[in-house]
């Protein structure tokens, strides 16, 4: 088997590629470190993005004299931006506008039929696949949610922005090249790591996936790509059921370059610590990527309805900071979080504008955003202790990684 820890990087960018100095390769990419700014990307339009009622399969006629909201709402990423605006932090980051990413940018991974078909079931709304619904008009603004992170993408490769945020919806990760799903419309990340290679000349890219769910569309895409590194880190078997498994390793060129971390329902702090510390960071480091790039769903916070995690506020803090220093280390700073789940109304956007706090790294000029679930954040079991099965699924996912990589 391939050993990654000595792979080279891999550049297949043009010379005159902006972003890439004349003659150069990866290695010459504009370095991100100069840059001083942190960069946000949010647009009203994003709420404007209709889920309608139900949960993805539910395709009878709404039952309930009250309706429910989907799960998915614009309340979540709306609640976020409001308390990024209450505790500073969008007085101190760099609006970065998005834009609607146009078909070149989303074919580079979904099939020209899809994207002409969201196109259509945007004058009318309807699912682009399995549970991914869009309103009228939503066609536009799942443009918009991929071009907002490579708005956020732009900021970062050129040097202008040191790291950047994409608060967008509809999210992206589990869209396939072909159709939608839970929730995603177009794969987000996918299409702007696409851009990154062909506008700015970037020879690796890291792309980690903390989602309680598995990000199958992003593995997908880049499943037999020796130019991307795709980590996820999730719950084992929630969904899609059946994706995300250990063995599940990339083929081809990419073979060893798809690393999945899957972990039992219950694990909290210490078991995502432990899975930083023993495989996604010593991997990550010696993939040494050119861009760093988070798909960051909140929805394995400890009050999620759609996850069984334990993970809080200050969590979310200490993961970010961690890719930060990945991102410092590799390629100058150079990292693009991009928005995807969380679901819990009251508390994932507290983790999300967490996110966005630690990122822009001010103090004094920030409040700290609080955690709503109080001193029982730092004092539950998952918080302080390394279950049995959390040990064993890093064990297991270790064994099969240690084939490629030095772990």
């Amino acid at each position: 088997m391939t050993d990654r820890n000595t792979a080279p990087a891999t550049d297949t960018q043009p010379d005159d590629a902006p972003g890439v100095a004349p003659g150069g390769g990866a290695a010459e990419l504009v370095d991100a470190g100069r840059g001083r700014g942190i960069g946000l990307v949010f647009d009203d339009r994003y709420l404007t993005h209709n889920t309608g009622l139900g949960l993805i399969e539910d395709t009878a006629g709404y039952p309930f004299a009250d309706p429910v909201p989907h799960v998915s709402g614009p309340g979540l990423v709306g609640r976020a931006k409001h308390l990024m605006d209450l505790h500073g932090v969008t007085d101190v980051a760099e609006r970065v506008a998005a834009y609607e990413a146009d078909d070149a940018a989303l074919t580079s991974y979904h099939a020209q039929a899809y994207v002409d078909r969201v196109g259509a079931l945007g004058t009318t709304g309807g699912d682009t696949g399995d549970g991914a619904p869009i309103g009228p008009g939503g066609d536009r603004v799942a443009r918009l949610a991929a071009g907002g992170v490579m708005a956020a993408v732009d900021g970062v490769m050129t040097g202008r922005l040191r790291a950047a945020y994409a608060l967008v919806r509809p999210p992206g990760h589990h869209a396939l090249s072909d159709r939608g799903m839970g929730f995603c419309v177009f794969n987000n990340v996918a299409v702007a790591a696409r851009h990154a290679q062909r506008a700015y000349g970037a020879g690796k890219i890291l792309i980690l996936d903390w989602d309680v769910h598995h990000g199958n569309g992003t593995q997908d895409a880049f499943f037999g790509d020796p130019t991307v590194l795709f980590v996820s880190v999730h719950q084992d078997d929630l969904y899609p059921v059946g994706s995300g498994a250990v063995d599940q390793v990339g083929t081809g060129l990419g073979e060893g370059l798809t690393v999945n971390v899957p972990l039992p329902a219950g694990t909290g702090r210490r078991g995502y610590l432990a899975a930083f510390e023993r495989i996604v960071l010593p991997i990550a480091r010696r993939f040494a990527p050119d861009l760093v790039m988070v798909s960051a769903g909140q929805d394995a916070s400890v009050l999620d309805p759609l996850g069984r995690m334990a993970l809080t506020v200050g969590d979310y803090r200490d993961l970010t900071r961690l890719m930060m220093g990945v991102a410092d280390d590799a390629c100058g700073g150079r990292l693009v979080i991009a928005q995807e789940g969380g679901y819990a109304a009251s508390y994932a956007p507290y983790c999300s504008a967490a996110i966005a706090e630690t990122l822009v790294d001010r103090p004094g000029s920030v409040r700290p955003v609080p955690d709503p679930y109080g001193s029982r954040a730092a004092t539950m079991p998952p918080a302080r202790e390394l279950g049995l099965d959390a040990d064993r699924a890093l064990d297991r996912a270790t064994t099969v990684l240690r084939r490629y990589w030095s772990l």
